[in-house]
């Protein structure tokens, strides 16, 4: 039986699915949040075949659409007494800015405030596992600023990257802020950078944006190499408690900009995603 029970979002593709590969090859009871449940079928059918592990289940999950997180969450909840581990991994860029279907810019939707909603409605099971939340940053977040909370939904003066920095500056406030809020409950929460990884990240950029990543290609990693850190935090044995809410690069602890250090710009984020989620915690 095995011995971990594992929730991933963003397994159809790239680092997530090398992730979910390798923890399959581990006996994890895998869970993997799709927006696409074919592809999530068909990655379920794969990693069966690949890792002779069963214990591996497909649900709906479009982190642009809150209705359908909490749905994922409520599902998991019927299905499961506990879960172990949380890896918040899925993520995007948008070109042009884009509203989701709650009316949040697309790429703060996807990259944070779904996961953060996520984490939340899953938080009786997660503190039942003693359970580890893995958020998928990057060093992107460098670029990222506390006045950026100011507006988080972009009205003025969109920029992709600038939009993309912020939600990964988030990823690692969210981190932070699990680690600190929920220390006493046995969960851990870490950040992570998986590297510059040659996946289809990106493709939706054009212009400048496709041309930079164009640039990057001939430095970039595999996605089986980017994953190796968000497996790492996974499934290590041994990894200190006391490391928890750090952010990690190549699997050691890495240095952040010193906007992610910035307490009073960690609690604006909380209270601002709580904000946007209450109607669905209720």
């Amino acid at each position: 039986m095995p011995f971990r029970t594992t929730v991933i979002t963003g397994a159809t593709s790239g680092i997530g699915k090398e992730t979910a590969l390798a923890l399959a090859k581990k006996d994890h009871a895998l869970y993997l949040l799709v927006r696409n449940v074919q592809k999530g079928e068909q990655l379920k059918k794969e990693l069966v075949e690949q890792t002779g592990n069963r214990s591996i289940f497909v649900l709906h999950c479009d982190l642009a659409d809150m209705q359908t997180v909490k749905q994922a969450a409520d599902e998991l909840k019927g299905k499961l007494f506990a879960i172990n581990t949380l890896i918040n991994n899925a993520g995007g860029i948008n070109m042009h800015r884009e509203e989701s279907k709650d009316g949040i810019e697309l790429t703060f939707a996807v990259n944070h405030l779904g996961h953060f909603l996520l984490t939340l409605s899953l938080m009786p099971l997660l503190e039942r596992g003693q359970a580890r939340v893995i958020n998928v940053s990057s060093e992107a977040h460098k670029m990222g600023k506390v006045r950026m909370l100011n507006d988080i939904q972009f009205t003025r003066d969109y920029s992709a990257f600038k939009a993309y920095a912020l939600a990964k500056l988030s990823n690692i406030y969210f981190a932070k802020s699990l680690a600190e809020k929920f220390a006493s409950k046995g969960i851990t929460a870490y950040a992570l950078h998986p590297g510059v990884v040659k996946s289809g990240f990106g493709n939706e950029l054009s212009g400048w944006g496709k041309f930079m990543l164009w640039l990057a290609r001939p430095f970039m990693i595999s996605p089986q190499e980017g994953a190796q850190t968000s497996i790492y935090l996974a499934s290590e044995v041994k990894l200190s408690p006391k490391l928890s809410g750090e952010y990690f690069k190549k699997m050691q602890v890495a240095k952040t900009n010193l906007a992610a250090q910035n307490a009073s710009g960690r609690n604006k984020l909380w209270q601002i995603s709580e904000q946007l989620v209450v109607p669905y915690l209720l």
